[in-house]
């Protein structure tokens, strides 16, 4: 399994956020806590990806190598800062390939997506899921992997105008309908706002009166990190955490409004 963390806030360095917080995703990269039978490193790759302070747009920066090696990130990050952070270090499924274009963050525009977890008896389990995407979304695929095609699911509702708060929970529903068992820890975000499942693996989340930190498991020691329960949907920005139950297509339209 993966490790993951969503950041909006105040500008502040890649670095701050990921590499010198005494849990953050470095850390958690050689010694996460709560990897649930998922393996035990985190060392197939991985990603951040950041708005600017008033660009449109995320960047984004991916890798195929530890984040522990990458001495280019570690100096890029120090002096990098952006208002929204979403990042992830990747432990692949085996059998999966281990290439920077497999590594999340995936996005497109403002978007940033991350998935931790797994789609048991992929491929064939969400084949027919797939049928429903464009031919090509699906020869451009960022990389043969669950997790790319999740982010495709959800950004072809996303395209279609759903509310991102229904298209995480009518993608976790589909795909655990198709794949019973899967691991589906899916984050979302667009620089003002954070959506997140937690669906057969760990989240937790800090709110501040200007900031919002979302993270597979706590970064820090600090008080005021709390556990999102398991089959529940996380909709935050600064000053504000809604958690509700991952249940049903209407559910999610009266969560988005929130």
């Amino acid at each position: 399994m993966c490790r993951h963390l969503a950041y909006l806030g105040p500008p502040t360095t890649l670095s701050a956020v990921l590499l010198d917080a005494p849990h953050g995703l470095l850390h958690q990269s050689y010694a996460p806590s709560d990897m649930r039978g998922g393996g035990t490193v985190n060392a197939d790759g991985f990603g951040a990806g950041w708005h600017p302070d008033g660009a449109a747009d995320a960047v984004r920066y991916r890798s195929d190598k530890p984040i522990w090696s990458d001495a280019a990130f570690a100096a890029l990050a120090g002096v990098t800062s952006g208002t929204a952070v979403l990042a992830a270090v990747r432990s692949a499924t085996v059998g999966m390939p281990v290439t920077s274009t497999a590594a999340a963050p995936f996005g497109e525009g403002r978007w940033l997506f991350s998935h931790n977890g797994v789609v048991r008896g992929w491929p064939d389990s969400v084949a027919r899921l797939a049928a429903v995407l464009p031919v090509t979304d699906l020869l451009t695929l960022d990389a043969p992997t669950d997790s790319a095609l999740l982010w495709a699911l959800v950004r072809h509702r996303l395209r279609a105008g759903d509310d991102p708060a229904r298209a995480l929970t009518e993608t976790v529903l589909a795909v655990d309908a198709a794949a019973p068992g899967s691991r589906l820890n899916l984050l979302l975000g667009e620089g003002t706002r954070i959506w997140a499942t937690a669906w057969g693996h760990a989240l937790s989340v800090r709110t501040e009166p200007d900031a919002v930190l979302v993270a597979s498991e706590p970064v820090d020691p600090l008080p005021g990190w709390t556990p999102v329960p398991d089959r529940h949907l996380l909709v935050a920005h600064p000053g504000h955490c809604g958690i509700h139950a991952l249940t049903t297509s209407e559910s999610a339209n009266h969560q988005g409004a929130r």
